[in-house]
């Protein structure tokens, strides 16, 4: 009983778990690798839900004619031809558009392009290859780790491995190979999650024989350069390059000739087309018939000799005007021998007059520099030969002949010369001479010392770019003569910046003013057509200013006074415009026109303070300096002051014409007493005879007249200015009234009476010591 419970209930769990599994949804198989380009199958198990599937490839529905159900559980996808890298697919159900299961799909590439070598390791003496190389393509995820074998297979050897790498390329000892059949190589590629085979790949020993590289000699000479080189494997046939290059500064042109080789023969190549006395760089490599190329020979470098199928002199002349005694000079010029040339060269240059030339008389041969020479000749026409000697022995000569003065006028010459410039190049043509030609000489110049010349066949030709101005002459060739040359007008290939501009800056305080120099560092520089002055703060804003072509400053006005500004001038031509460089200036503080009126006006006062300053000390120097006498040696005597004649008078009393105004005496007295017209003195009216009388008061009476008033003499004249000297403590001597009652006066004068109005009060008199000493010299 309890036996058959048991079963019961195995077999209850048993349908059960039965059907759970056949309810499940999944992808099979799980997260495949496969290989680019194959087909492979998806299956999705759909148990769980009822009704149809459909699949998607990262994210995008697949063609439902790619899959097919199996039975009501189980669909088939079919993908053929899978190259994508990754991707994931997905199954999902029609109804409802959930995802039932999915899976990722990664492929991998297997090894291709398998190349192998039979090498040397020994590359300086023919022996056994003992060196077996094989290389192979695989591109493959970088972040996977490859293991790779090479398997090794031939008909008397069963299938080995003979070398492992990690790399796309394996060396192994040639050892294992066997030589005298075919061989099979097969490289096998292993990963964590995958393992692939190349194809096989089936190789002749003989066609992956790499020969040893060859050993070269070159011997150049002038008229070619010989090559030469010995090669191993020599019982076979073989083909041989030739490389060989001109070495120049970063320019690298290879020119390869191919040379076959019979049995048992080493190579040799002869070459004629060269550069003369040329640094060049030659090497070999050669190969057996289907076998791979051996190394490179080592480079070896020659310098070669001088060409002399390719060189040609091009002699040509330029004639000067005849002097003043018909003598011309002649500027022969020619085709320069390179400088790196090792022989020694000799250039003479024979002139020979035409008419003497017929009937062989010779001339001193004149010896010449390496490409140019100058000789003389006179009006006659002349033939001058070039000869190059090398190392004593002839190279080459050439000739031209020099017309006579007055016939280049009547020989062809070239018309119409037309001169143009594009992109640098200048471009010259002109119309052809109406006699047939050989060729044109084309001359040209930039300062008329040193000249080039190319010849053409044709009726135009281009000349090189040198921005300078050309001075082009261009002459018809003949047989043995030429014709007369023409010139073009004078043309710049390209014409320049316009230069270098340099600036001034002469700053006031509300202005500035701004003047530069444009300096033209290339001849052929471009005409400025306008400038442009760009100004501002500094740091702030920028303003311009337009300046016509043919002026050269400008003036900066309203600008703010001590202020930091920066200037900068561009020039402007048709073909580019040159800019300064920035230049900062300051305004000034004050304006100078000011500084100027209140220097000048300030030193006009100054020196008015200072003239009346000094004119003050002066006359109080004199004032102080002035000589006072003492009265203690003074004394009276007799004054007369006769007017003997009618309005006349030897002298005006107390008069000294040596002294100033400031030093006469006056009366002490602070009012003038008026003085009547009859009492004037000699000067005023001339009707009235005065006499002066002194009598000793000790020896003669008193005269007193209380009718007639006391009468002063003035010392001055009337326009004096006066001044008052005080009476107290005055060291002059003071004559009182007492002492002039005893002084005695007869005074006689004619008078027209008149009426006296008021009388007149006796004043006091002083007296100095020298008017004494003139009154006693008179």
């Amino acid at each position: 009983m309890f036996l058959f419970l048991a079963l019961f209930i195995l077999a209850a769990t048993r349908s059960m778990c039965k059907g759970q599994h056949d309810n499940n949804c999944k992808v099979v198989p799980k997260d495949p690798y496969i290989e680019v380009g194959s087909d492979t199958e998806i299956v999705c198990q759909t148990s769980c839900v009822s009704g149809k599937i459909f699949w998607t490839l990262n994210g995008r529905r697949i063609d439902e004619s790619q899959s097919s159900a199996v039975n009501s559980s189980h669909t088939v996808l079919t993908l053929r031809n899978f190259t994508r890298q990754k991707a994931t697919l997905e199954c999902r159900s029609a109804n409802t558009h959930l995802v039932l299961g999915g899976t990722t799909i990664q492929t991998y590439l297997k090894p291709s392009n398998i190349s192998c070598i039979l090498d040397h390791e020994d590359q300086s003496r023919e022996s056994l290859p003992d060196l077996f190389t094989c290389n192979w393509q695989h591109q493959i995820d970088p972040s996977q780790k490859i293991n790779y074998t090479v398997l090794y297979d031939s008909p008397r050897t069963h299938p080995a491995e003979i070398c492992k790498s990690q790399i796309t390329n394996c060396i192994t000892p040639a050892g294992k190979i066997r030589f005298l059949s075919n061989i099979t190589i097969t490289v096998r590629a292993e990963a964590d999650t995958w393992k692939a085979d190349s194809d096989p790949r089936e190789f002749h020993p003989v066609h992956i024989l790499k020969m040893i590289r060859p050993q070269l000699l070159v011997t150049p000479s002038s008229d070619h350069v010989l090559v030469k080189w010995n090669r191993s494997s020599f019982s076979k046939k073989c083909g041989c390059e030739v490389k060989y290059s001109k070495v120049q500064i970063f320019l690298f042109f290879s020119q390869l000739r191919r040379k076959n080789l019979s049995e048992k023969s080493n190579g040799e190549d002869t070459i004629e087309k060269w550069d003369s006395c040329s640094n060049y760089t030659f090497s070999v490599r050669c190969a057996l018939d289907k076998a791979p190329w051996s190394d490179w020979s080592e480079n070896r470098t020659v310098l070669t000799k001088l060409n002399k199928r390719d060189f040609k002199l091009r002699l040509w002349r330029k004639v000067a005007e005849p002097e003043g005694d018909g003598v011309r000079k002649v500027h022969a010029m020619w085709t320069e021998i390179p400088s790196t040339c090792q022989d020694t060269f000799t250039y003479t240059i024979k002139v020979t007059p035409y008419t003497e030339a017929m009937v062989g008389v010779n001339y001193t041969d004149t010896s010449c520099d390496s490409s140019t020479c100058d000789v003389y000749v006179n009006q006659d026409a002349h033939r001058m030969r070039l000869t190059v000697l090398r190392n004593e022995t002839l190279l080459v000569e050439d000739s031209v002949c020099v017309p006579a003065v007055g016939e280049s006028e009547s020989l062809p010459q070239v018309t119409d010369i037309q001169t143009s410039t594009l992109e640098g190049v200048l471009l010259v043509s002109w119309k052809a001479s109406p006699e047939p030609v050989t060729g044109y000489m084309i001359d040209w110049t930039h300062d008329g010392n040193q000249y080039y010349w190319k010849e053409s066949n044709c009726t135009n030709t281009t000349l090189p770019d040198h921005k300078q101005p050309y001075n082009i002459t261009v002459t018809p060739l003949f047989d043995d003569e030429t014709g007369h040359g023409t010139q073009a007008l004078q043309i710049c290939s390209r014409v320049g910046d316009p230069g270098d501009v340099t600036i001034q800056v002469h700053p006031d305080a509300k202005s500035a003013l701004v003047s530069w120099n444009v300096k033209s560092q290339e001849a052929c520089s471009g005409v400025v057509v306008n400038y442009t002055v760009f100004y501002g703060i500094q740091n702030g804003p920028q303003l311009n200013v337009p300046v016509n072509g043919t002026e050269q400053f400008i003036s900066l006005k309203n600008l703010n006074p001590d202020t930091y500004y920066s200037v900068q001038v561009n020039a402007t031509a048709l073909t580019g415009t040159a800019t300064s460089r920035e230049t900062l200036f300051q305004t000034k503080r004050f304006d100078p026109q000011l500084i100027t009126a209140v220097v000048v006006y300030g030193s006009i006062v100054i020196l008015l303070v200072l003239s009346f300053g000094v004119c003050c000390a002066v006359r109080w120097k004199k004032f102080r300096e002035r000589p006072v006498p003492n009265p203690a040696f003074s004394s009276l005597a007799l004054w007369p002051a006769p007017c003997h004649q009618e309005g006349t008078c030897p002298f005006q009393p107390f008069s000294n014409p040596t002294e100033s105004v400031c030093d006469r005496v006056y009366t002490g007295e602070t009012q003038r007493t008026p003085t009547s017209p009859l009492t004037t003195g000699c000067d005023g009216i001339p009707a009235c005879d005065q006499t002066w009388e002194y009598v000793d008061p000790a020896t003669g009476p008193a005269l007193v007249d209380p009718v007639e008033p006391v009468e002063t003499q003035h010392l001055s004249s009337p326009d004096d200015s006066t001044a008052l000297l005080p009476s107290e403590n005055s060291p002059y001597r003071s004559q009182s009234s007492a002492e002039n009652s005893a002084s005695k006066f007869n005074k006689q004068c004619k008078r027209v009476p008149v009426k006296q109005t008021e009388k007149i009060a006796p004043v006091t008199v002083y007296v100095t010591l020298d008017m004494l000493q003139q009154g006693q010299a008179r």
